[in-house]
């Protein structure tokens, strides 16, 4: 299969060091971006995705063309069995995991008020945006524990970047849109997710981070870009632009070149200065 290399060896590489990162949600949008991004800097990248299959191949192909490589992994996160199959494709591929990007997400399939929310979209949407990723972490932690436990026993320890973990949120987590609440709850409860594994895998060097994008360019946001462009051009952000998916894959990437190594459980927005309070 493209992408495989032997179970436990290390891709060599100038920049990435052969380390490999899983990307949830990886074939299109931000996921894409990040992927690029990591390429970039020689990052072997384990494309995730749950339906589109196409678009997933083709970020695989765009990876190996900006100097990574890459294997694509269909997977559903709110599936069990599928997050098991998931990490264990990308243990039999390269034997170890560097990086998990929790990116894959969902908005509701429909948007309703608040007051008619159906219990089936609120749970589809909890179970992709925050339970798949906290299970997944939950099981990828243990591998990384195991990681560097193994190299704590070798001479090159002290030379070895940790594995750490990056989320992708939202704005979402703090600015309420009533018509997709279920949407919102996810996305605040993925900041005490950074937070919880942030504070538990901090013993072992494993730091936790999350980069929360602001109104991103993405198909999520094509079916309300005429909404937004006005929104933006009237100042809603006071840098006037759209987010684009690099932008959060640059974010990823300051993380993952280990540039923050006296911060975990920390949030960056990446949101043009939506975050702040201008009067």
């Amino acid at each position: 299969m493209s992408g495989q290399v032997a179970s436990g060896d290390m891709v060599n590489d100038a920049n990435g060091n052969g380390r490999i990162a899983l990307v949830t949600g990886g074939g299109r949008g931000i996921g894409r971006g990040i992927a690029l991004a990591l390429a970039a800097r020689g990052w072997t990248v384990v494309v995730n995705y749950r339906g589109d299959a196409k678009s997933a191949a083709a970020t695989a192909d765009a990876v190996r063309a900006a100097g990574g490589d890459a294997l694509t992994v269909q997977a559903d996160v709110a599936d069990a069995n599928d997050r098991t199959r998931l990490i264990e494709r990308t243990l039999a591929a390269y034997g170890r995991i560097d990086l998990l990007v929790n990116n894959a997400g969902m908005a509701p399939r429909e948007r309703r008020d608040i007051l008619e929310t159906t219990e089936e979209s609120y749970d589809e949407v909890m179970n992709v945006n925050l339970k798949g990723p906290y299970f997944l972490t939950q099981q990828v932690a243990r591998v990384m524990v195991a990681q560097v436990e193994a190299a704590s026993n070798t001479a090159t320890d002290a030379t070895q970047p940790r594995p750490l973990i990056v989320n992708i949120g939202s704005i979402s987590a703090y600015a309420a849109s009533t018509n997709r609440g279920e949407y919102c709850l996810s996305k605040a409860a993925m900041g005490m997710l950074t937070a919880l594994f942030a504070d538990r895998l901090a013993p072992y060097g494993i730091h936790v981070y999350e980069v929360r994008p602001g109104v991103t360019e993405t198909d999520m946001t094509s079916k309300v870009k005429d909404r937004y462009d006005q929104m933006i051009a009237e100042g809603m952000t006071p840098i006037r632009r759209w987010g684009q998916p690099e932008d959060m894959g640059r974010a990823v990437v300051a993380f993952a070149d280990g540039d923050f190594p006296f911060s975990t459980g920390e949030i960056v927005n990446v949101d043009g200065g939506f975050h702040l309070r201008r009067l």
